[in-house]
């Protein structure tokens, strides 16, 4: 892809989003993805973690709608401006602690039927050491699914191709009946992130 066209793309997508009004370019990619897999239902308890701005969790609101009985709690370190649907709870914290793990169970009643994540590493520009951050951060959504997310549940991860990545899919292989990777139009094709729709989570072994 020439660089006018990425250029172009991500200004596409930058300026539907806002006259769309959505927070971010990246809510084009859940939508892209759902309407592809069929990830979402109005009644689905969905955990949004790495979240802010919260362009993914305008998306699982639109889904829930006025009417649905489900739930979107959305986590982060950084404080996420509120969106205005009554599903809708702001979170506050490192979702790698216990303590925030428990605020999730607690605000959902039990566990998600969907875990989400786009979050990405903060990068420095050095190879090796990004890639290293961006194994982490998946590690860490890989291992937060044993305590919130349900039987048969569906996980959407966002994880970047690299020296880990096929080690990453091995692991929720492991977890889940059936993993696929793709890459949603809405992504810049320069770009090294790919999107994990990983269905039917096992169970936690613990």
């Amino acid at each position: 892809m020439s660089r006018w066209k990425a250029k172009h793309d991500k200004e596409h997508y930058y300026k539907l989003a806002k006259k769309q009004n959505y927070r971010s370019r990246a809510s084009y990619k859940l939508k892209q993805l759902d309407k592809k897999y069929s990830l979402l239902k109005p009644d689905y308890n969905v955990v949004d973690l790495g979240a802010a701005p919260g362009g993914w969790s305008q998306v699982v609101a639109e889904t829930i709608g006025e009417e649905g009985k489900g739930q979107i709690i959305s986590v982060d370190l950084e404080y996420i401006k509120p969106i205005d649907h009554e599903a809708y709870t702001g979170v506050k914290g490192d979702f790698t602690t216990k303590e925030t793990q428990d605020i999730i169970i607690e605000l959902i009643d039990g566990k998600a039927d969907v875990v989400l994540s786009d979050a990405a590493p903060k990068l420095t520009g050095i190879k090796d050491i990004d890639n290293f951050r961006a194994y982490d951060l998946s590690m860490a959504v890989i291992e937060i699914i044993d305590n919130i997310l349900k039987n048969n549940g569906n996980l959407i991860m966002k994880a970047f191709q690299g020296e880990t990545y096929q080690e990453i899919i091995k692991n929720l292989k492991k977890k889940f009946r059936n993993v696929k990777t793709t890459k949603p139009n809405s992504s810049r094709k320069r770009s090294a992130e790919m999107y994990v729709i990983a269905r039917g989570f096992r169970g936690s072994k613990k």
